[in-house]
């Protein structure tokens, strides 16, 4: 049994929430990971889930606007921001 001071375990499920995994199994992982006792290689199947829980937090910000590389956009926002002419 693991005993944990409730702040410890509130931050640790935060984590592990934002991370979109239980948190005994983000506990597991950084418990393995910080005491470099267990070399663990993924199978390619935990790789693959991984790289699907990463790339859900793909486009999860909208400004509301298209956003490109327009540079004459980019100039003016710039001239406005540093009170330049904007001609």
């Amino acid at each position: 049994m693991l005993e944990l001071r409730d702040e410890v375990y509130t931050a640790l499920r935060q984590q592990a929430e934002s991370a979109g995994v239980p948190v005994s199994e983000w506990i597991a992982i950084a418990l393995e990971q910080k005491s470099g006792l267990l070399n663990k290689h993924q199978t390619e199947a935990e790789t693959e889930a991984a790289r699907q829980r990463f790339r859900r937090h793909a486009g999860a910000i909208d400004l509301g606007y298209a956003t490109g590389a327009n540079n004459d956009s980019i100039d003016a926002d710039l001239m406005r921001a540093y009170g330049g002419d904007i001609t």
